[in-house]
């Protein structure tokens, strides 16, 4: 069973209660966090682009991406995470972004090399490919060469070229290097995994990023898929309702984003019926404390 027969099966359950601040056709009710160094607001949900929009020139492999990011938009997400690590995603995305889509657009990208001159280079061609003259986020992509880049994000900084700046990684193992840079470093953006089945980041790096003033991205919240396989055999639970969560993916998504270090979740996707799902977590009831520890005892 994968996640689309888990969505057919899941409970419906309305998310009207939500109330925040709107922005555009489709986003009423859209849940939304400050960028603490900026006090910019983002949508709670993201759209990240690794493995569904590594995809070639084909119509009918970008025809689908492009429903997805006018779904998006309508919907009324912002924030799109890719990088130059995941081969064609940074190109698909900028083809298939629309001049009303970049209005609204965040766009995230990343630098992942070895050297000043590499990384300008880099960072050079990530904002030809996605066709914009400033990128909103670059962050330094698994803290490689990390000295060195960041004096260039600096610099770019300074002179208009991107808006914020961060680090990422997506391992538990890394997370203490990750304190230890933001514990040092002036960034606006942090990107690390957690999930209701991996809270490592509970303990120390969620307080540490509120107590610095850095925005969180949350990557992997469904664990490689592997939170939905932990479920396929069980109905979703009857107190989801309370919480406006339709779906398995709606409940670990409202978990993570019910944390208040968190800034955005950014689910991959290259289906429109997973897009719309996901984007539903951003409205409505958040679980607290108690209902927090449901959600990841169900997972478990």
């Amino acid at each position: 069973m994968n996640r689309r027969e888990l969505l057919a099966g899941g409970i419906k359950v309305a998310a009207a209660m939500a109330v925040s601040a709107s922005v555009g056709a489709g986003s009423q009710g859209f849940l939304k966090r400050k960028i603490p160094s900026s006090g910019e607001e983002l949508p709670l949900i993201g759209l990240g682009t690794s493995g569904p929009f590594e995809v070639d020139e084909s119509p009918t492999q970008r025809a689908p991406l492009g429903d997805v990011l006018s779904g998006f938009f309508a919907g009324g997400g912002t924030l799109i995470d890719t990088s130059p690590m995941y081969s064609s995603a940074e190109a698909v995305l900028g083809a298939l972004l629309t001049p009303p889509m970049r209005t609204r657009a965040v766009l995230a990208t990343k630098v992942w090399t070895s050297g000043a001159r590499s990384g300008i280079e880099q960072m050079t061609h990530s904002a030809a490919r996605l066709d914009t003259p400033r990128l909103d986020l670059i962050q330094v992509h698994n803290l490689l060469d990390l000295k060195t880049h960041l004096k260039t994000l600096r610099a770019w900084k300074d002179a208009g070229r991107v808006r914020y700046i961060g680090i990422t990684h997506y391992t538990v193992s890394a997370h203490a290097e990750l304190m230890r840079v933001i514990a040092r470093e002036p960034l606006d953006f942090v990107q690390f995994n957690y999930s209701p089945v991996t809270r490592a980041a509970e303990a120390r790096l969620l307080p540490l990023a509120a107590e610095r003033g850095v925005a969180v991205l949350v990557n992997r919240p469904f664990e490689d898929g592997a939170l939905f396989r932990s479920v396929r055999e069980r109905a979703l639970p009857a107190w989801a309702g309370e919480i406006d969560a339709g779906s398995w993916a709606q409940l670990a998504l409202k978990f993570i984003v019910s944390h208040p270090a968190v800034t955005c979740v950014i689910p991959a996707t290259g289906k429109l019926a997973h897009l719309r799902d996901n984007l539903r977590a951003g409205r409505g009831r958040l679980p607290d404390a108690r209902q927090r520890e449901e959600i990841s005892r169900v997972f478990s």
